[in-house]
């Protein structure tokens, strides 16, 4: 599922927002928001959660690509292989989704923001 900006949802679940408040031992309360509440989508956006090899990839594929010819073979030939070795983490991160976060603006005023789109349904 995509949701888009402007987007009218409601929560899928019931969601905690805080952990619960103690004082003495005893719990005093925590803040949570009830599925169904309704709200409208203020914003998207998809993350690409990249790790240090795919980093170092990214980096080291582009040296290899803007000066590999001119490199010494010896050095090139080292370049390649440790690119050759960043291939497999490299290939699984352009095989997995985007993860996506939005911001909802519910009809209460509460604003929550950087949610996983998944906490929500189309209203």
């Amino acid at each position: 599922m995509t949701l888009k900006a402007g987007q009218r949802v409601v929560l899928a679940a019931d969601t905690r927002l805080t952990d619960s408040a103690e004082v003495s031992g005893v719990v005093i309360g925590f803040l949570s928001l009830a599925a169904g509440t309704g709200g409208a989508v203020e914003q998207v956006v998809a993350h690409r959660d990249e790790s240090d090899e795919v980093r170092e990839y990214e980096r080291l594929k582009s040296l290899l690509d803007a000066f590999g010819g001119e490199m010494p073979t010896e050095s090139r030939r080292q370049l390649e292989e440790k690119v050759g070795s960043l291939e497999p983490a490299w290939t699984a991160f352009q095989e997995q989704p985007p993860r996506v976060s939005v911001r909802v603006r519910f009809d209460n005023g509460f604003i929550l923001d950087g949610a996983h789109e998944t906490l929500f349904v189309p209203a």
